[in-house]
């Protein structure tokens, strides 16, 4: 017993018959093609890893983007500071 209840020589009789309708070369070149896909379908799969990996490093503690993260600190930090400047004038 093979695959599923299929024996060996079943799945044989349906190569030769596969080989018979569509020849090798055919059958070669579908292959090749089928094989290139596989492998540019793995890369674009890789780059979408890296992709989301480098965001996920760009992105501080918060989940802010680094540059929006040091944008709002020098703001808090520039309007602390002037509050704290207008609090010590009204005393």
């Amino acid at each position: 017993m093979g695959l599923g209840g299929i024996s060996i020589w079943q799945l044989l009789i349906v190569l030769a018959i596969v080989v018979l309708l569509f020849g090798t070369k055919k059958i070669r070149n579908v292959g090749g093609d089928l094989g290139a896909a596989l492998k540019n379908f793995k890369g674009a799969v890789k780059d979408g890893e890296d992709e989301k990996d480098k965001d996920k490093d760009d992105e501080d503690d918060n989940g802010e983007p680094k540059s929006l993260a040091e944008g709002a600190k020098a703001e808090n930090a520039a309007g602390t500071s002037d509050t704290v400047d207008k609090e010590k004038e009204k005393a």
